[in-house]
């Protein structure tokens, strides 16, 4: 069975608990104390990840790290639909490497400032709020303009991909980490389409809306 090496409060851990419950994946979560035990910095974890983070994913002995990397490799074993992870569309698997590429940015910026407030990590509080307003600014007008066209989500399909699972968590949790979303109407109705995804799952601070089509 799939391992998942996981902290229940971790943005890019729910990610793939996100992915896996939409696929309806069957796994086995193996807790990290991330914090306060920092066990992800320990020796026993650096056989697993030497870089020190999570996620990290056992899948029957094929050991892989990184959130976005992760994703890729689920949707494109465990979807068999293709539509998560578009392989046979190249304009649009463009678009989702191109909006993976831009949730690094969220989550160097919105989810830092979260570690700051919740986790006291040390980072420039005003410098990862300033960056995350940024970013935010730029998907809200995106997402504004593709609802003019009748395009729900963060990518010109008409399905949601893991585009919009890589960017929601950084965005829906962003006020725990002093970033208010009362400026971003479109930003605020994508997130709220997200959470009407079939087999959506909540963690701590987000909670599921009415369960709809995805369309």
């Amino acid at each position: 069975m799939l391992k998942l090496y996981d902290y229940e409060l971790s943005v890019n851990c729910y990610k793939q608990r996100l992915l896996l419950g939409i696929l309806d994946v069957p796994y086995e979560v193996i807790p990290v104390d991330f914090f306060p035990g920092w066990e992800h910095k320990s020796e026993a974890f650096a056989a697993i990840n030497p870089l020190g983070h999570i996620p990290v994913i056992d899948d029957d002995g094929y050991v892989l790290r990184d959130a976005h990397a992760i994703l890729v490799y689920l949707a494109s074993r465990y979807d068999p639909s293709g539509r998560w992870y578009p392989t046979s569309d190249p304009q649009l698997l463009g678009e989702v490497a191109q909006w993976l590429l831009f949730a690094e940015g969220t989550t160097n910026t919105a989810s830092a400032a979260r570690l700051h407030d919740n986790l006291g990590y040390d980072f420039d509080i005003e410098a990862v709020r300033t960056g995350a307003h940024r970013l935010f600014r730029v998907l809200d007008e995106h997402l504004w303009f593709a609802e003019r066209q009748q395009r729900p989500w963060v990518c010109a399909a008409s399905h949601p991909t893991i585009a919009d699972l890589a960017l929601f968590p950084d965005v829906v949790l962003s006020e725990e980490g002093g970033i208010s979303r009362i400026d971003y109407p479109a930003l605020r109705r994508w997130t709220d389409r997200v959470k009407r995804i079939p087999g959506f799952s909540p963690m701590p601070g987000i909670f599921p809306a009415t369960p709809a089509s995805t369309g």
